[in-house]
This record gives structure tokens, C-alpha cells and sequence, in this order.
């Protein structure tokens, strides 16, 4: 079991946010936070993506972005990405972290497993991402049981 896990985004106001409520409103016990590799410090959940959390149940209000540090990812026991470029710069801050480091997207189909970042997109693809966030928790929260 994973007692401490860490969704990682790039600016920590779109897909972590998001990521890490519906790992929390899946799994019991256990830790999940979020942060980003160049998070807007401070900034809350994009509307957007917090609309779309609010209609699954979820409440981001509170979320306000954080910057990703070195002791976050050795402290993490599964360390969550959106891509493998995220994966990449993951390892060369923390090489150890790599072993523990994989897509948030890992189960689902290939070609669906980098989930693309919406920061500035328009509402259609703030749902295509919310969906495959969906999506990838649920994957994760079978095997995490």
C-alpha cells in the first residue's frame, strides 16, 4: 500500500488539483497531496477545472497551487505525472524518485496516457482532460485498494 502519494502537474491549478480530489474521494487512508515543477504559487484551481470537480462532488475551493520540492518527492511513496517529459524532469531533480514515478494515465489505452495540459484552453478541452482524469483515478483507485 502506498501511504503517500503525489500528483505532480506542471503549474498546479489544473490537473493535480483535480487529480488529487478524485484520488482522495476513491481511496481510504493514506495521503494524497499535489504540486507543481513550475507551480503559479498561491493561484487556486482554474475555474474550469474546478466547475468540472464540482459536478463530480468534489470541492477544490480550498486548493492553492504549491511548488514541488526535493523533499516532497523523497517523501512520496507514488509519485503521479501527466507526462513523461514531467516523468523526465521528476528523475533528473530526484534520480531515486524515478523508480517510483508514473503517468497518472499508466493503465489507460495507449496513445491516452499523456493527459494534456489545459491551462488556457477553452471549456471543451478542460472536459476532455476532466474525463481522462476520471478516467485514470478510477484505474488507479482499483489497483490502489
Amino acid at each position: 500500500m502506498f501511504d503517500r502519494i503525489l500528483v505532480v502537474c506542471a503549474g498546479n491549478v489544473c490537473r493535480s488539483p483535480v487529480a488529487e480530489a478524485l484520488l482522495k474521494a476513491r481511496l481510504s487512508g493514506g495521503h494524497v497531496e499535489s504540486a507543481g515543477l513550475g507551480a503559479l504559487v498561491g493561484a487556486p484551481c482554474a475555474p474550469a477545472a474546478a466547475r468540472l470537480a464540482a459536478a463530480e462532488g468534489l470541492d477544490v475551493g480550498a486548493h492553492r497551487a504549491r511548488q514541488l520540492t526535493d523533499e516532497m518527492l523523497k517523501q512520496a511513496d507514488l509519485i503521479l505525472v501527466m507526462s513523461e517529459k514531467q516523468r523526465r524532469a521528476v528523475g533528473e531533480r530526484v534520480p531515486v524518485a524515478l523508480g517510483k514515478t508514473l503517468l497518472f494515465g499508466r493503465w489507460l489505452p495507449v496513445g491516452q496516457r499523456e493527459i494534456p495540459d489545459p491551462y488556457r484552453g477553452d471549456d471543451a478541452l478542460f472536459a476532455r482532460v476532466h474525463r481522462r482524469l476520471v478516467e485514470a483515478a478510477d484505474a488507479w483507485a482499483e489497483r490502489l485498494r
